[in-house]
């Protein structure tokens, strides 16, 4: 039944097409401005959205988690000291403070060798980014997804899991480098959207080293349950791996052809936080 505010909104033709996307598209008018009820509901998701890039990063949650799966961890800290630094100078999030990277130098893994003689074939690395929310939400469900697709064979060298603070992207070539890892995928929360303020994202990178250039990753993004649900991107994840093992490479030259790698219906068109496009959180 029609109410009186609806009778001052003027449909938009399009309005059949918002089933397919979560995108503000189609939203009507009332007069020469947004009906209420969008204007309310942008605000609501602004909000939200940032709200995601200020939550606190609860890494003794995400440490209790993935010890519950027997999976060890480790808590490290980038060179931004802070949330308000971490925002301003993205280059300290790239690069661990001295107390992590001492950490990490002298930590005893494989029978009593140091991180220089140790050699994993990967490394998993859980960073904030700019929506820990994300991770709080979908990164440990994601790494139960792929643990057993792991386990088959050939086996795989798995390096304690780091948990990393006011983390971007790149922080994971000096960790992986570290740890003498093949291979290291960041699992970070990226860029909110007003439609999307959980989305995970996934970078990997073969042979990581500080100074790797986003050409030599492969990601998978947009990983929550209203875009790519965490078991179907573990399912991704997992033939990437096996890919870029046998090709020795990732980025540009390694092409995602797994089943799992269709286009996203669930639509991410409006992944922004104020007025900008979809950007990565490196």
């Amino acid at each position: 039944m029609s109410t009186p505010t609806d009778l001052l909104v003027t449909a938009n033709p399009w309005q059949s097409l918002r089933r397919f996307t979560a995108a503000r598209i189609a939203l009507g008018r009332a007069g020469i401005s947004l009906p209420t009820a969008a204007q309310l509901q942008f605000r609501l998701d602004h909000a939200r959205a940032r709200d995601a890039v200020h939550l606190p990063f609860d890494t003794a949650a995400i440490r209790t988690a993935l010890e519950a799966l027997q999976w060890p961890a480790l808590t490290l800290h980038s060179a931004a000291a802070d949330r308000r630094t971490y925002l301003q100078r993205p280059d300290l999030g790239r690069r661990l403070d001295d107390r992590s990277r001492a950490k990490l130098g002298s930590l005893h893994l494989n029978g009593g060798h140091t991180t220089e003689a140790a050699r994993y074939d990967i490394a998993f690395v859980i960073a904030d980014g700019l929506s820990a929310l994300a991770v709080h939400r979908h990164a440990v469900p994601l790494l139960a997804a792929l643990r057993p697709l792991l386990a088959a064979a050939p086996p795989w060298r798995i390096a304690p899991v780091a948990v990393v603070q006011e983390a971007r992207v790149a922080i994971g070539d000096e960790i992986g480098a570290a740890l003498g890892a093949d291979l290291v995928v960041v699992l970070i929360g990226e860029r909110p959207g007003l439609s999307s303020p959980d989305s995970l994202g996934l970078y990997v990178s073969w042979a990581p080293r500080v100074g790797l250039s986003d050409a030599e990753r492969n990601c998978i993004s947009n990983v929550r349950p209203e875009g790519l649900p965490p078991s179907a991107a573990a399912a991704q994840l997992h033939h990437l791996l096996g890919e870029a093992r046998r090709l020795r490479l990732t980025g540009v030259g390694l092409k995602d052809e797994s089943p799992e790698a269709a286009p996203d219906t669930a639509g991410n068109a409006d992944n922004f936080l104020l007025d900008g496009p979809p950007l990565s959180p490196g």
